[in-house]
């Protein structure tokens, strides 16, 4: 039995154009692939997980495709527990834009970290690919992020990508107590000295 309150998580969704982050939303929130290539503005979609024994409400952000012109606002980084980086195995442009993206989320919030996972999305198109598995292993592990791949056509691995991300999440809970502040991802402890007036 969970004695644990809903607990509300905002997830954001980003990536450039046309990878496959509805497709990857939609899949997780309502069970079917959408073929169709619509460009998005922005939709937030609301589902409850269960991770781990505890029931999350989750807001997930479907973004509109980032470009490095695209200019992140508040939504992005604000109030936001957890991000998913997409780009398309079939998509080198798309792969290099993550770089980009995580640092405008860096800069824009002020933090030196964030719970993230890097999404190699669009997997079933194997003689697409132009990304290999290592490569996004690579980049994700050089920005502190998870990785995996996933296909919104197959519903592989979709579920997983939300699940990291909350368990990334999870990790970033600050706790303040005696001016001794837990960083992001409990790897370290910054002690904050007040000096006397």
């Amino acid at each position: 039995m969970v004695n644990d309150p809903l607990k509300k998580r905002k997830i954001a969704v980003l990536g450039s154009r046309s990878v496959g982050k509805s497709s990857l939303v939609v899949q997780f929130v309502e069970g079917h692939f959408v073929e169709s290539y619509y460009p998005t503005i922005e939709n937030t979609f609301t589902k409850s997980i269960k991770f781990k024994n505890i029931e999350y409400d989750c807001d997930i952000i479907d973004t509109a495709g980032q470009d490095e012109y695209s200019i992140l606002n508040n939504k992005h980084a604000i109030g936001i527990h957890g991000y998913i980086l997409v780009y398309s195995v079939a998509s080198r442009v798309s792969f290099d834009m993550i770089q980009i993206i995580h640092e405008k989320i860096l800069t824009y919030s002020g933090t030196q970290r964030i719970p993230c996972v890097v999404v190699g999305q669009k997997s079933d198109l194997v003689n697409a690919r132009q990304v290999p598995v290592s490569e996004g292993e690579k980049l994700a592990a050089s920005l502190g992020c998870a990785f995996l791949e996933t296909s919104a056509r197959t519903n592989t691995n979709v579920a997983q990508a939300f699940d990291v991300c909350l368990d990334r999440a999870s990790l970033c809970e600050v706790v303040t107590k005696d001016y001794h502040i837990l960083d992001s991802f409990g790897l370290e402890i910054l002690e904050v000295a007040l000096a006397p007036k």
